[in-house]
């Protein structure tokens, strides 16, 4: 009977270690697992991206200045070349034609100076002649005046000398108006000659329109055209306007566009990373050079000022990264993206950003003391908007319970996949980070288990909260 005794007391024991096992199982089935995460202490960096195309501080379409037919193209793409260096010729044979006519009719101008000149030493050589001739007249006059008056010449003689006097005065006059005349002439030659040297200036400035120069050194990134195309001088840009595009790649930029939401946090000076997709695992160095003030359509990359519609849509702004010198050969146009760090701060006290979440914190406080009265699948009455506040819900241990508590946080930068905590934690405090799904309907006071294991991501875990 003993034996019995013991056996059925064996198996009652059992069954109630059986019941009250199945009851702790079927009590935790229904108990949220959840993914945690602790507090820590990390150097945090804010950084916000942005896309677009890397382009060279410097460049310049060079367009067409005279219309004609192009004769030649000394340059094509990808060549570098030097300030001053001749890129393409168009024809040139009336401006060529105009420049030869001109010179012509400046040497003839001035040989009719050089007659001129010639000339007028001539009229001042008859000057001095004349002066010469009325110096010895005068004398001849002066003594034929004495002797008159002595009555020691008869008066026909007196006359006579008194008449090649007056000749002369008239000579040396008339030589002296020829000297003048012949000055005039001369000046008036020489004016032609700055005349025709003017026109050969603008007959110059009218062939050289008929050969491009490269304006600085750089490459040569686009020729639209060819030779025995003919060119037209229009609107830059325009077909059959532009005769090549050169850039100074001596500073390449990146040129990217930041969504209207990051760029409040993009300042000149800041640093960046930047990335080409043509070079895969390479990094460029940099720093913001420029932030655009316009705002840009997302779609039509038009100004907003510019856009004739009223319609609402995103938009972005033009930022200008400026790379550190590399030896690597960047071409304008290649695909890139720039990571600007717009914040940086060590040691602060971070967690991961899909753990801050919403809630009205007077209910949940009262869910708190209640200790989760309320089941675990019921969602809570929705919070007025006003009354929300952002949070964390963190795990405490409730005699040998896990629970959970919705703390408000004051957050600070925020970095990838982390965000600074100011104030409602401590380093080494372990919140609920997900599942989603989770955190949706998760309310203070509910026990939860710890399930840390690697899952697989749904659709529904990358959204936000």
């Amino acid at each position: 009977m003993t034996g019995k005794k013991i056996l059925l007391i064996v198996l009652i024991v059992l069954v109630i270690a059986g019941v009250v096992a199945g009851t702790v199982i079927h009590s935790r089935s229904n108990v949220p697992a959840v993914t945690t995460a602790k507090a820590i202490d990390q150097d945090l960096v804010s950084t916000v991206s942005g896309t677009g195309q890397i382009k060279p501080k410097t460049y310049v379409n060079v367009g067409a200045t005279s219309f004609g037919r192009i004769t030649h193209l000394y340059v094509k793409e990808g060549d570098h070349v030097k300030a001053g260096q001749l890129l393409a010729t168009v024809e040139s044979a009336q401006p060529a034609s105009a420049v030869a006519a001109q010179q012509a009719i400046i040497a003839s101008s001035r040989t009719n100076v050089e007659s001129y000149i010639a000339a007028e030493k001539t009229a001042e050589a008859n000057v001095a002649q004349a002066e010469a001739d009325l110096e010895q007249k005068k004398f001849d006059y002066q003594r034929a005046q004495a002797l008159y008056a002595d009555k020691l010449i008869a008066k026909q003689d007196f006359d006579a000398k008194k008449a090649l006097y007056d000749v002369d005065i008239a000579t040396l006059a008339q030589r002296k108006a020829a000297v003048l005349q012949a000055k005039a002439q001369t000046a008036s030659a020489r004016s032609q000659v700055a005349q025709g040297v003017a026109t050969l200036r603008g007959n110059d400035y009218s062939l050289s329109l008929t050969r491009s120069i490269a304006p600085f050194d750089g490459l040569v990134t686009n020729v639209p055209v060819r030779e025995g195309e003919t060119v037209v001088l229009g609107i830059q840009n325009a077909e059959g306007s532009t005769l090549m595009t050169l850039a100074d790649m001596s500073v390449i930029t990146a040129e990217v566009k930041v969504d209207e939401t990051d760029i409040v946090n993009v300042q000149l000076g800041q640093s960046a990373n930047v990335t080409v997709d043509a070079f895969p695992g390479q990094i460029f160095t940099g720093k913001v050079t420029e932030v655009g003030d316009q705002a840009l359509l997302r779609t039509t990359g038009v100004a907003t000022s510019q856009s004739t519609t009223g319609t609402e849509e995103a938009k972005d702004f033009k930022v200008v990264v400026t790379l550190d010198p590399t030896k690597v050969d960047l071409r304008p146009g290649l695909s890139c993206t720039a990571k600007i760090t717009t914040a940086h701060k060590p040691n602060a006290l971070t967690i991961p950003i899909q753990a801050l979440v919403e809630r009205d914190l007077a209910a949940e406080d009262k869910l708190f003391k209640d200790r989760g009265k309320v089941s675990s699948t019921t969602r809570a009455v929705p919070a007025k908007q006003s009354s929300l506040v952002q949070g964390v819900y963190l795990l405490a241990d409730d005699k040998g319970r896990l629970r959970v508590r919705f703390v408000p946080v004051a957050t600070g930068i925020t970095g990838t996949t982390d965000i600074e905590v100011l104030s409602g934690l401590k380093a080494g405090d372990e919140i609920v980070t997900g599942h989603y799904k989770i955190l949706r309907t998760l309310k203070s006071g509910i026990a939860v288990k710890r399930d840390n294991s690697v899952v697989v991501p749904t659709a529904s875990d990358d959204s936000s909260n």
